[in-house]
């Protein structure tokens, strides 16, 4: 039942990070509080020590601390600074960690360029007023950068230590 919760929380506050993000340009709190709340319960059901416990909350920490300022100089919302907070929770400080951010950046970065690239285009005044491209073609906004982070967070998933106990359980059954 832990592996199942595990297989579920995490990609889908992913997912729904990105579809919300695209959506509304918003990722709602709740998501950074579900997967807090939902590592502080689940990891130590797994056995892991208190000094890794730890150490995943201090990731989250370094990772906000870093991301609020990026947030206070209006280099990134406040919806992806604790997104980025909350998911490092989920990875600690592993290579995992690193893995993520970078994965983050090169799909934001192509996200990015796409929507630059498309908004430039004619393409954008006649498909601006569909309910998915209103925020890609609107040049106004921003970039909906909560994709890049859920789409990372998803391809990176595996690399979280509670999904690879996760794994190791399901693999000795």
């Amino acid at each position: 039942m832990l592996e199942a919760a595990i297989f579920v929380i995490f990609p889908f506050c992913m997912a729904f990070a990105a579809v919300s993000d695209m959506l509304s340009m918003t990722i709602a709190n709740r998501v950074s509080v579900i997967l807090l709340l939902a590592f502080a319960v689940i990891a130590p059901l797994t056995g892991m020590s208190w000094a890794a416990y730890g150490m995943h909350f201090a990731a989250g920490a370094l990772v906000l601390a870093v991301t609020f300022g990026l947030f206070a100089m209006g280099g990134m919302g406040g919806g992806d600074a604790k997104l980025l907070a909350a998911t490092a929770v989920w990875f600690g400080f592993a290579p995992g960690l690193i893995q993520y951010l970078v994965v983050a950046s090169l799909i934001g970065g192509a996200l990015t360029m796409a929507i630059l690239y498309y908004r430039g285009s004619p393409l954008a005044l006649i498909t601006g007023n569909n309910t998915f491209l209103r925020h890609f073609a609107n040049a106004k906004t921003g970039v909906p950068y909560g994709i890049a982070l859920g789409l990372s967070g998803l391809i990176t998933c595996p690399e979280t230590p509670l999904m690879q106990w996760s794994l190791e359980r399901l693999s000795a059954l």
